[in-house]
Parts: structure tokens; sequence; C-alpha cells
């Protein structure tokens, strides 16, 4: 593949109505917002567009939306706040999700985040061997070593129970690096020989449950923006909608080779391509 073209933020107004638009690595890191990300999202609006935050983090789309605003994001500024647990939800609460009834649930979190296992009337356990299900919703790896998951989660995969991981990013930003995600904390699981559902980008539940809640714009309209090659710019090829990757984030460090080593390897280009999402 070739480089795709870069574009700026006046030319996607031009071209799409509604906007996908990734959190961590686009409008900010573990530590605050980007300078000019927050003024992007409001000439959006003041565009007339509809913005969506579309995030692969196991907690509500409302306290995500809640901690976003008081990092200096106008509440005006976008439409919804979309997680993958609120996506997981919504698949897992229908009578037909088959899971155990009154489920003994251990979740894999940072800080102590048990929200889908609330929100699904679980019983939370702190060990696997007392636990009917797992779910990996996120990650302390820049302090727990992985062998410490894969210590925890041995056996919950030698029962082969059910896992459900509601945060894919193999990768996360960390004190100014990158540490294993909760996705990689799901693969791991894996390797252990246990079996996962996924939910959240790249995977299709996320987006049909986005744009559902956008009235389900015609897709040559959407577009989707975000810092992972294997996440964001993958999930939307296969969701059918058009996308931009930033060269901020978890790829900050990649120069444009590397990229498109990237995007050969998950076989998924963007549209476009933006230095920086700002004005």
């Amino acid at each position: 593949m070739s480089y795709p073209p870069h574009t700026i933020l006046d030319d996607l107004i031009a071209r799409y109505d509604v906007f996908l638009v990734d959190q961590f690595g686009v409008l900010r890191d573990d530590a605050g917002a980007y300078p000019g990300a927050a003024e992007a999202l409001v000439a959006l609006k003041k565009a007339g567009k509809t913005v969506v935050i579309l995030s692969n983090s196991g907690r509500s789309g409302d306290y995500n939306a809640e901690r976003f605003v008081k990092l200096g994001f106008p509440s005006d500024s976008f439409d919804r706040f979309v997680t993958s647990g609120d996506a997981a939800y919504a698949v897992l609460s229908r009578p037909d999700a088959q899971l155990p009834a009154r489920a003994k649930c251990l979740t894999i979190s940072s800080g102590g985040d048990r929200n889908l296992a609330d929100r699904l009337g679980m019983e939370s356990v702190t060990s696997a061997e007392d636990a009917d299900l797992i779910i990996i919703s996120g990650s302390e790896a820049e302090t727990v070593p992985m062998e410490t998951y894969r210590e925890m989660l041995r056996p919950a995969a030698i029962r082969r129970l059910p896992c459900i991981c509601t945060n894919p990013d193999i990768h996360k930003l960390a004190n100014g690096a990158t540490a294993p995600g909760a996705g990689a904390i799901a693969k791991l699981y894996e390797t252990l020989g246990g079996s996962v559902r996924w939910f959240g980008k790249p995977h299709r539940a996320i987006y049909d449950f986005a744009l559902k809640l956008c009235e389900n714009p015609p897709p040559a309209r959407v577009v989707c923006i975000g810092d992972s090659i294997e996440h964001d710019i993958r999930g939307a090829k296969d969701a059918g909608l058009d996308s931009v990757l930033v060269e901020t984030g978890i790829l900050a460090e990649y120069g444009g080779p590397d990229r498109v080593e990237l995007m050969d390897e998950f076989g998924a280009s963007p549209t476009f391509v933006m230095t920086s999402f700002v004005v």
C-alpha cells in the first residue's frame, strides 16, 4: 500500500456529516487533552455535524463523558459518547445472550471498575476459582506484570470459563509511553486455551450501535477518526466507512513506512491522514 493523502479538518467538514472520533490518541492521552482538540470538536458542531466520541472503554459512555468534560471538552461539543462497554451491555442484556444465570464474575480492569458486571446484575468475585465468567475491561499492565495476569487467569482457562473483552486495545498510553492494554490480556487468555468474546473496535457491534444512535446515516457521509490502524482503521473498513488516521497517539513515533507496513499487516488503509486533530 502507498501512504494515504493528508487532509485538514475543513476538507472533512465539507465531505462528511457524521464524525465517529476516537478518544485516546486523537483527543487526549492519559495526562489530559491534546492542544487544539477541544476547539476542533467545537468547530465540527458549529458546522452542524453529528459528533460521536467512539471509545474502546469498558466503562459506560456516561462515565466517560463526565470525565471528558472535566478535561476541558465542552459538553455541547459532542452529541454522544459511545463505548465498547455500552455496546457489550446492549448485546449481553438481551434475553438471548445466553449468559450463565446469576453468574459470578471476575472482572479484570483498571481502577476497580466492575461496571458491566454490575449493570448485568452479576455477583463480583475476586478469584478465578470462584468465577463462572471473566470480564476483561481494562489493564494496569504499566504496574502489574503480564505474568501476574497469566497466573490470575490460568484457573479460569483450565475450567474453560467464557471471557468477555470490552476493550480490545492491545496497547494503552501510560505515563508518556505505551503498556499492554486489556486486549493484550484477553489475547493472553486465548493462549492459555480460553475463549474470548470481543466488543469494541474493530468489531462490528460498536459501529452498528453507534450508527443506530445516529439514525443510520448513509455510510458515505460518515467518517471514523482514530490513531490505531489495527482498531480504528480496520474497524472502519470492515464497517464500510471512510477513515482518517491521526499521526498522534499510539503510532506517534512511527514513520510513514512503518505505518504502511501496519496497513499491509491488517489489510486496512485510511482514506486520509491528519497530522493532528486540530482546526
